[in-house]
């Protein structure tokens, strides 16, 4: 304890201050209590009385427990970073696999339409908490297929997202969510980024079956890309397919794409 007294006393009061100067100097915008603990040998008091000094100065924000990032002038008035900023460092201090995906993955390509309330995080079970007033949604997978995983250049390193291909199965693996009009919208966009190799490899590791018969469709029916739907049926060829609702969320009643399986008991009716 003394040797702790001792250790804040020879610290310049602005140490925390230097200190995230130096972060930032490595291209960082992020940093965990345990690093300045290592760096200068303090109790966790404190260190968070510095930390409590700096944010309300407004010049750091904390994301979650022992997790913090840098506030720069250019976003000290929205008070946060963007979430791609930081989001590769949080996921490695959580140390878990992810990747950003669904409607975030498609904006990124520009295909989102409008732009998406949050930001979707796909990660491996158990997922990590949703951080609510970042709007970062965190969903979880058993297993991740690793060719359809691509990373993006940020200012500070790479993030992972979903390729364009990935990116368009689990959409509608996720249709009860965002609803096939709005994922319909999106592939409109979103297919001229979709590669056959790329499909090809990631379909065929595809677990739901479901999802590559409504995805199949609707690149046929409403997309119009023979290409990309023709490789779709090869793959269910495959398999066993039973008959599925177009959409999930209403009556399984209407005529069936026999070539698909699908009942079509609603009509399309896309936002392009």
């Amino acid at each position: 304890m003394f040797a702790l007294m001792d250790n804040i006393r020879q610290l310049p009061y602005n140490y925390l201050d230097k200190y995230l100067t130096e972060v930032r100097t490595q291209g960082r915008y992020a940093f965990t209590i345990e690093e300045i603990k290592d760096k200068f040998n303090l109790s966790y008091p404190a260190i968070r009385q510095n930390l409590f000094r700096l944010k309300l100065k407004k010049e750091i924000a904390f994301i979650r427990q022992g997790f913090y990032v840098i506030i720069p002038p250019e976003y000290s008035r929205q008070g946060m970073l963007p979430p791609y900023l930081f989001l590769d460092d949080l996921m490695k201090m959580l140390e878990k696999p992810y990747y950003v995906g669904l409607l975030s993955a498609a904006a990124l390509y520009g295909a989102a339409h409008q732009q998406p309330m949050g930001y979707t995080v796909i990660t491996q079970s158990p997922a990590p908490r949703s951080i609510d007033k970042l709007k970062i949604v965190f969903f979880s997978k058993q297993k991740f297929i690793q060719e359809g995983i691509i990373q993006r250049k940020t200012p500070v390193g790479y993030i992972n997202i979903s390729s364009p291909e990935l990116t368009a199965l689990e959409l509608f693996e996720y249709i009860h969510k965002f609803g096939i009009n709005r994922i319909t919208t999106i592939l409109q966009e979103l297919a001229e980024e979709m590669k056959i190799s790329a499909l090809l490899k990631i379909a065929k590791q595809y677990p739901d079956t479901a999802a590559i018969q409504r995805l199949g469709y609707i690149l046929e029916k409403e997309v119009l890309t023979e290409k990309l739907s023709d490789l779709l049926y090869k793959v269910l060829n495959e398999r066993n397919c039973f008959p599925v609702p177009l959409s999930p969320q209403k009556e399984k009643k209407g005529n069936i794409d026999h070539k698909w399986k699908i009942i079509k008991n609603m009509e399309i009716e896309s936002d392009l």
